[in-house]
């Protein structure tokens, strides 16, 4: 299997083109080509697809090997993958993926701006239970020695945003995986701590569904932006302080979109060899 391995911001993927490996399943063989110890290593696998002109198709598989509507990071990674690889001319692609439509544009400076659309706030949206018109800003939770309310975003996948005095006071690898499963949500969550900084920046640590502790989340730094604005806790712009790295958030004005502008990095490429 001929692959190329990228992160953004720590967050890491194996890229491969379905066209050049047939008959290969990467949606079985994801959680053994993620393994850091057999495998390649990687919190996911996505497949790029050429659909024609610009366009192309984007599929995610977590490291536990379920797939995922969506990834932030990911599409960054496409973007500046699909103009280094010359899959096709230009500097702006078109990404189909589970969730919609999302367009990356490569800077001058390599790094990559994505347009991902409109926030959903709504219960039913994202999902959560609960009336499914109803807003979901609200989302009591129950912790381990606490009780905090998480804000509820949809960025083509479900994020549970809690705010928190100080980022170093929670327990990632306990909480998270509790907030995930809860159920209140009905397909699982994302979920992101988060401590204001400032009205323009914010420290956030993320527990990603399907892969656990991560060092970037685009869509959930998206999410955070949106939850920071509706709950009056930020501006419109934001800088995301991940563990990985920095990314830039706007949610519009003008259209209600998100913004989101980081880097992508090619790591290697080589060629799968092990049959399993």
């Amino acid at each position: 299997m001929k692959f190329s391995k990228w992160h953004g911001l720590g967050n890491d993927f194996i890229l491969v083109e379905p066209q050049k490996n047939p008959g290969f399943d990467f949606a079985g063989s994801a959680a053994h080509l993620c393994d850091r110890h057999f495998g390649i290593g990687a919190d996911g696998v996505v497949t790029v697809r050429p659909l024609g002109g610009t366009a192309f198709e984007m599929r995610i598989y977590n490291s536990d090997g379920s797939e995922t509507e969506m990834c932030g990071n990911a599409t960054r990674c496409v973007g500046l993958y699909i103009k280094r690889h010359m899959l096709c001319r230009g500097n702006e692609f078109e990404l189909h993926t589970r969730a919609g439509i999302v367009r990356p544009r490569v800077l001058e400076n390599d790094s990559v701006r994505v347009d991902m659309g409109e926030p959903r706030l709504l219960r039913g949206e994202i999902p959560v239970a609960g009336d499914p018109d109803a807003p979901a800003d609200r989302i009591p939770l129950n912790l381990p020695g606490c009780r905090l309310e998480a804000v509820g975003v949809s960025m083509g996948n479900p994020h549970a945003v809690i705010f928190v005095p100080d980022i170093n006071d929670i327990d990632l690898e306990s909480w998270g995986p509790i907030v995930e499963h809860d159920s209140q949500f009905p397909n699982k969550t994302n979920v992101e701590f988060v401590e204001v900084i400032s009205p323009c920046m914010v420290r956030m640590r993320v527990w990603e569904r399907g892969c656990g502790v991560t060092l970037a989340c685009g869509t959930g730094s998206c999410a955070v932006a949106v939850a920071g604005a509706l709950t009056g806790r930020t501006g419109r712009c934001i800088t995301v302080l991940l563990d990985g790295g920095e990314l830039q958030i706007e949610h519009s004005v003008e259209d209600n979109h998100v913004y989101m502008t980081g880097p992508a990095t090619e790591v290697f490429t080589g060629n799968y060899l092990e049959r399993f």
